[in-house]
């Protein structure tokens, strides 16, 4: 997956939006909230996303994903290749992370923005 891979399975989310933000990281919101992210010179590809605490402790075992820096407490990840994981896989867990901020999004906020 490559970074134009990753911007249009995110887009691609229901009322998903990108921005960037702390100079160079391209974040990727629902309703104003981050559940992914990527640096935009970061070679190879990494992206952070958020997990279950289960899933996260599964994942930081696999070679080439580790705890993110600064967000590892909330349970995210970094994927420092994303040949690590199968495409599918990568999909499937931007699409988790995805519908976890999704969940958590006050009602008013999911109102405003269609949910």
């Amino acid at each position: 997956m490559n970074i134009e891979d990753l911007r249009a399975y995110c887009l691609a989310l229901p009322h998903a939006t990108e921005d960037v933000q702390w100079g160079n990281d391209l974040l990727f919101r629902i309703g104003n909230k981050i559940f992914a992210a990527t640096g935009l010179d970061s070679t190879p590809l990494q992206v952070s996303l958020k997990c279950t605490p289960e899933k996260f402790s599964e994942l930081v075992e696999i070679d080439g994903i580790v705890p993110a820096r600064y967000t590892a407490r909330y349970h995210w990840v970094t994927v420092e290749r994303t040949d690590a994981l199968s495409r599918r896989e990568l999909e499937d867990l931007l699409r988790q992370s995805y519908e976890m901020v999704l969940v958590k999004l006050p009602l008013k906020l999911k109102k405003q923005i269609g949910v």
